[in-house]
């Protein structure tokens, strides 16, 4: 059984580790522009903490085996979407972002989405073109591809919810 809890400042070195290992799945399954250049640094990882949008997901011996970033509210780049349309756009949503887990733990991806979904059932995600992976994910947990939204920086990201 897999426990979510908010993340702490002692979570760190292993949510670091768990995006590591992030960045080394992508990189095996041929995403080789997503996570890049340090993404998400150790700064960004310690204000998702100040700001509790930070979680972490322990096994049954309390190890970290994954972690994902859990935001209530409007996400600024989620204001315009091209090429399609949100499923709602008048309820409040939430996003989830950086999600990470141990590749030989299963299930927690799973666990992550329908905690989130528990939370605030009306769910907002975006990835990488070349992230098949979380695509996958996110369409077997019931998310819809919706549209492409643009990041502060200009990178085109695939954008799916889930209601």
């Amino acid at each position: 059984m897999l426990q979510i809890r908010l993340s702490t400042f002692e979570d760190v070195p292993a949510l670091m580790a768990l995006y590591d290992q992030g960045r080394q799945i992508m990189r095996e399954s041929g995403n080789l522009r997503q996570w890049t250049g340090g993404y998400p640094s150790e700064e960004l990882v310690r204000r998702d903490i100040e700001q509790g949008h930070s979680y972490v997901c322990l096994d049954g011996q309390g190890e970290a085996v994954g972690t994902f970033a859990f935001i209530p509210g409007k996400d600024p780049t989620y204001t315009y979407i091209y090429e399609g349309a949100w499923l709602d756009d008048a309820r409040p949503y939430a996003t989830i972002h950086r999600l990470a887990s141990r590749p030989e733990v299963h299930g927690v991806a799973a666990a992550c989405l329908e905690w989130c979904f528990r939370q605030v059932p009306n769910l907002r995600a975006d990835t990488h073109r070349d992230n098949r992976i979380m695509q996958h994910i996110l369409l077997k947990h019931g998310f819809r591809y919706c549209g492409i939204i643009f990041l502060k920086n200009g990178d085109e990201r695939l954008a799916y919810q889930k209601i």
